[in-house]
């Protein structure tokens, strides 16, 4: 909910002018995540995917309607009530993205992996590009608390459209796994796996230190001075180049060299963060911040498609949530950071120190991962006794 996250930051930031909520407000939503994330993947693998998801979905719209409510008294509960609405925003996503994940993998074939997760994630950058900019947009025209009830509104048309996709068979369950053997085993597998750890790694710390979204409502009010409009435009300018980069990757998969097309995007990345840290000039910035979108659209399909033809079927979810502690909870956290370094340091050399921190990391990942740098997707990577049946039968 791209759309949301620009809602609640704008708001957030009129009600108390501090970088630091905002950063604040990253790290509640991630707490309940991470806490929760490989308890989510333990049920994924053992429970309807399609019903988990489904739920957590009406969780995140009955929150966002709470934040609806919330919004036409803000000063009863301040910012009390939107951290609490965010922090069960944060419940709902430790079960949703492990489940999606993995009835994602079961709905799209092994052979159109690569294709279907640049589909797939485009399909999501393109709600990344209108959200941005319609919730910015509706914020400026109608006010938050109209705009929340519409964003409630979306996300319910989201869930019913998910429930004509038919359920799918569960992987078998091992009876004699104990639960804590059950919530470890994603770790167990992904740090026994180096091409996965290192990709994982390779995200966790670009994003962590290199994210500037948190900082967007301040370059939009403070530095730059565009206005509500002018952070949707923001916030939809790296959805964009993702969007255009995963068409591309669609049409000419990376296989051959997809682990030093990975390195490469994400030290690119770094190099557009630096840019637009340093940009006064309103086109610039949303170039750099394409940029930033063009180099991690490519970097999220090569990802998905490591982690799809890296995973086990019966362990999927849990690795998708070990997946989420290192990449989707870093967004969240790396909000905090920011916000925190922010305060410290300023806006603009904290984004600028986040850029060159993330190419050191590149660096650091390229020197000892040498199989990630080496990684050929057009080979296989777990053995055929690991795969699927539906797997096995599509590849053969």
């Amino acid at each position: 909910m791209s759309a949301l996250t620009v809602v609640v930051g704008y708001q957030t930031y009129l009600l108390t002018h501090d970088p630091l909520a905002l950063g604040v407000l990253g790290l509640v939503q991630a707490f309940p995540a991470l806490s929760l994330s490989l308890l989510g993947g333990h049920l994924a693998d053992r429970r309807d995917r399609r019903t988990i998801y489904v739920v957590s979905q009406l969780v995140m719209a009955a929150s966002i309607v709470g934040l609806a409510v919330l919004s036409l008294d803000p000063t009863r509960f301040g910012m009390a009530g939107i951290f609490a609405a965010i922090f069960v925003t944060g419940i709902a996503a430790g079960f949703q993205r492990p489940a999606n994940t993995a009835f994602e993998a079961q709905v799209i074939p092994v052979e159109h992996m690569t294709r279907g997760s640049s589909l797939s994630s485009g399909t999501g950058q393109m709600g990344g590009i209108l959200g941005p900019a319609v919730g910015g947009l509706l914020y400026a025209l109608i006010g938050v608390t109209a705009t929340y009830f519409a964003l409630a509104v979306i996300l319910l048309v989201s869930i019913v459209a998910v429930l004509f996709i038919a359920r799918r068979p569960m992987p078998f369950v091992e009876a004699s796994e104990s639960l804590r053997d059950s919530l470890t085993s994603g770790l167990r597998f992904v740090r026994r796996s180096r091409i996965m750890l290192g990709g994982m790694s390779l995200d966790l710390f670009a994003v962590l230190f290199g994210g500037a979204v948190a900082m967007l409502p301040i370059y939009a009010s403070d530095v730059l001075g565009v206005g509500p409009t002018g952070l949707g435009l923001m916030r939809t300018a790296p959805s964009i180049g993702a969007l255009v980069a995963m068409t591309l990757t669609a049409w000419q998969p990376p296989r051959a060299h997809a682990g030093a097309t990975l390195l490469a995007c994400v030290a690119g990345f770094g190099v557009a963060i630096i840019v637009f840290a340093l940009s006064r000039d309103f086109v610039l910035s949303l170039v750099a911040l394409f940029m930033t979108g063009a180099t991690d659209g490519v970097s999220v399909v090569i990802r998905s498609v490591i982690t799809r033809a890296a995973s086990p079927e019966h362990l999927r979810a849990r690795i998708a949530s070990v997946e989420y502690l290192f990449i989707g909870a870093s967004n969240e956290v790396g909000a905090f950071e920011s916000g925190v370094a922010a305060k410290l340091l300023g806006v603009v050399p904290s984004v600028a120190i986040g850029g060159v921190v993330t190419l050191a990391v590149v660096g650091l990942v390229t020197a000892f991962v040498p199989e990630l740098r080496r990684l050929d997707l057009g080979k296989p990577i777990l053995p055929p006794d690991q795969l699927a049946p539906t797997d096995l039968m599509s590849a053969g």
